[in-house]
């Protein structure tokens, strides 16, 4: 992506009018004008980025709502897939892009969480996309997107999806790559899920996915759907969810979706740790699965500034109570020792014993020695 152009966005685009671009390109005639998607052979070398993106709190609580996550002060693993969607839909619904976003069904989708992002960083958003390859089912592209603290990558994803229909001019179809396929262990499902009718549409009012192939059987049908179906990203949302508690804080979350999931519908989710990696799955009531999953927990990336503001702040506590000590004995030593005639009594009896091993016991032999003669009489 080195001689990509990038585009900066002021704000998060709105996702209305980008689907009435999307959905004009569908239409015959008007889907051929230069403002619509569809008019590219091959994938632009584009970049869409958002300088500053804040988290809205009554959106996060409405997205833990739907999903299934605990309202806390870090975000949800997941959440920032609803983030960056609206810049997803910017870049699908580009003029240069070979075909809109309506319909595409999600294969992939690979998420890495380098640390914990709290609720009140100010992050920036990148999207591209790459990979626009043959299908047996049609043709597929993987959408990556980047969040960022400052400098720092937080948090990365990879989305692969598929666009039904015929292969591209030249294109012989081929099977789909698979990456990062681990041969997955027995899972026997621990949970029901009771999956409602209108699960597409509260998940698509929280994410801004109006993808028709979610909201009704009768918007479903035209893609080939006998039902409208839930959104891949939620499924996935749901289980890692049910995982919440066993997330290490730097992970690699990957899943393949298998099959639909129709609505409404029962559903079963099950997991099982083997060899440092938890295997999940989403099965429907015969077994088959919907989808299949991984956790892997990776290193924490580095932070240049983390460690010099984190480590002090730890030992604040023992810190400050070994620097108030020095600190309160400097002040009262300094008059003691430039002015020692001057002060009273009281100060010269209370500070006797730092003070004895001192140099001042010389200069004032008979102060030291009303001291000493004072304690003999008492003792």
């Amino acid at each position: 992506m080195a001689a990509a152009k990038t585009k900066t966005l002021d704000a998060t685009p709105g996702v209305g009018a980008n689907y009435l671009k999307a959905f004009g390109a569908m239409l015959p005639g008007i889907g051929r004008l230069p403002l619509f998607p569809g008019g590219g052979t091959g994938l632009p070398e584009l970049v869409l980025e958002i300088p500053s993106v804040e988290t809205d709190l009554d959106h996060l609580a409405a997205y833990c709502r739907v999903t299934g996550f605990t309202l806390r002060d870090t975000l949800p693993l997941t959440y920032l897939n609803v983030r960056a969607f609206a810049v997803h839909i910017a870049l699908m619904t580009d003029p240069a892009m070979p075909f809109g976003p309506v319909g595409l069904v999600h294969l992939t989708n690979t998420i890495t969480q380098h640390r914990p992002v709290t609720v009140r960083e100010t992050l920036s958003l990148k999207v591209w996309a790459t990979g626009l390859d043959p299908h047996p089912k049609g043709r597929t592209l993987t959408l990556h997107t980047e969040a960022r603290a400052g400098r720092e990558l937080v948090w990365s994803a990879q989305s692969t999806m598929l666009r039904r229909g015929p292969a591209g001019p030249g294109d012989a179809p081929k099977a789909a790559a698979t990456p990062t396929t681990v041969v997955a262990p027995e899972i026997a499902p621990s949970v029901t899920w009771k999956l409602p009718e209108d699960l597409g549409r509260r998940y698509a009012a929280v994410s801004g996915d109006r993808n028709p192939i979610h909201l009704n059987a009768w918007t479903a049908k035209p893609f080939g759907f006998p039902r409208h179906i839930a959104h891949g990203l939620w499924t996935k949302a749901h289980a890692v969810a049910a995982l919440e508690g066993t997330l290490p804080d730097a992970c690699t979350v990957h899943v393949q979706f298998r099959k639909p999931v129709l609505l409404p519908t029962t559903a079963r989710f099950g997991s099982v740790v083997q060899d440092g990696t938890t295997f999940f799955a989403v099965q429907d009531r015969k077994g088959s699965a919907h989808l299949e999953g991984t956790v892997t927990a990776v290193t924490a990336t580095p932070r240049k500034a983390a460690p010099k503001r984190g480590t002090p702040a730890r030992r604040t506590p023992a810190a400050a109570a070994d620097q108030a000590a020095p600190a309160a004995k400097k002040p009262a030593t300094k008059p003691r020792s430039t002015a020692a005639g001057k002060p009273a009594a009281k100060p010269r009896s209370t500070a006797a014993k730092t003070t004895a091993a001192k140099k001042p016991a010389a200069k004032k032999p008979a102060t030291t020695t009303k001291k000493t003669t004072t304690r003999r009489t008492t003792s």
